[in-house]
């Protein structure tokens, strides 16, 4: 299994933690978009490593429209050597229409298009093929030498779709080089719901399980100690409650029988109870959706045994503190 690694948002300490992951033996860095622009520490990113792969997890694809996006991505590619993917999401609607001003609708279908848009627009740069893509969402008809990427050399940046639901997920098998499951997955769910969506998205595609990489940040409690493990154990479940509020995630606790704590985890949100919400995640819900390690050295096999036949990389949700420790449970975790 590969490990992929936080960058974090800072750019002043960007350099410095891309060359502490680089160094603990990291496959790959991510950046998010969150409270912060994701492409930025991605640049210094590229400036300080030589061989770690980056990208973003995610940068938000409807807030930008597919030749924004292509221009940050071919950039970006280039400077770091070909080490660079785009990892793409949806947001949602709220955030799509409200926060960033933009169109919603039919986002699967609109997301297939946004990235054959992206593909179109990277053949035009790479091979000169003329610019053509007249969708129902997107247009890009239009490419006058002036505007053509002068650096080609490494080519087009791989593509990564973030997806939860069946048809999301059959879009990125079809469409992308990868999918990013969401953190607030299980592996009942990934083996019922996701992989047969990816199988689907595959053939229709014409393509092999094996060219398809599946990302997840799994959730892990452990600790170096019973003060840093049970800090671990009230983060997740807090973070556990705060997904578990949003509708959209539903289908994955009715998956397991608990469609009940989406409504409850969601009635604390509209009451302002933050703080309570962490209450609702039992030790049965957690062991579910997290892989409990009271002895950080038995994590690995633990990951392992659970999600090493569904995941193919793991973005790395165990932070110890220590950079020898950290080295280690990555490299254990890539030999297993």
């Amino acid at each position: 299994m590969k490990v992929s690694g936080m960058l974090g948002a800072d750019l002043d300490t960007a350099p410095v933690a891309i060359a502490e992951l680089e160094r603990c033996g990291y496959d790959a860095a991510f950046s998010a978009e969150i409270n912060n622009e994701p492409f930025f520490p991605l640049v210094l990113a590229a400036e300080h490593s030589e061989r770690i792969q980056l990208t973003t997890a995610i940068s938000v694809a409807f807030a930008r429209n597919p030749m924004t996006s292509a221009n940050l991505a071919w950039d970006l590619n280039q400077y770091s050597r070909g080490r660079f993917s785009i990892g793409l999401g949806s947001q949602i609607k709220p955030h799509i229409t409200r926060r960033f001003s933009m169109p919603w609708s039919q986002p699967a279908a609109r997301m297939r298009e946004y990235i054959q848009a992206l593909r179109a627009i990277w053949r035009c740069w790479e091979n000169g093929e003329k610019l053509d893509f007249n969708g129902e969402f997107y247009t890009h008809n239009l490419m006058t030498p002036m505007f053509v990427p002068q650096k080609r050399e490494y080519g087009a940046p791989g593509v990564r779709l973030a997806a939860v639901g069946p048809r999301m997920t059959e879009v990125a098998a079809e469409t992308a080089d990868g999918m990013i499951a969401h953190g607030f997955t299980t592996a009942k769910y990934l083996r019922e719901v996701t992989l047969p969506a990816v199988e689907r998205g595959l053939a229709s595609a014409g393509r092999q399980r094996a060219d398809f990489d599946i990302s997840a940040p799994v959730f892990t409690v452990t600790g170096v100690d019973e003060a840093a493990f049970l800090q671990s154990k009230q983060a997740v479940q807090s973070q556990l409650a705060f997904y578990a509020s949003t509708p959209a995630y539903r289908p994955v606790l009715e998956l397991h029988g608990w469609g009940e704590l989406q409504t409850e985890a969601h009635r604390l949100t509209r009451e302002d109870r933050w703080q309570e919400m962490g209450a609702l995640i039992s030790d049965e819900v957690l062991e579910t959706f997290a892989v409990v390690a009271e002895d950080i050295d038995a994590l690995p096999g633990l990951l392992q045994a659970r999600y090493g036949e569904l995941v193919d990389t793991w973005m790395c949700t165990a932070v110890t503190g220590d950079p020898q420790t950290q080295q280690k449970l990555v490299a254990a975790v890539q030999a297993d």
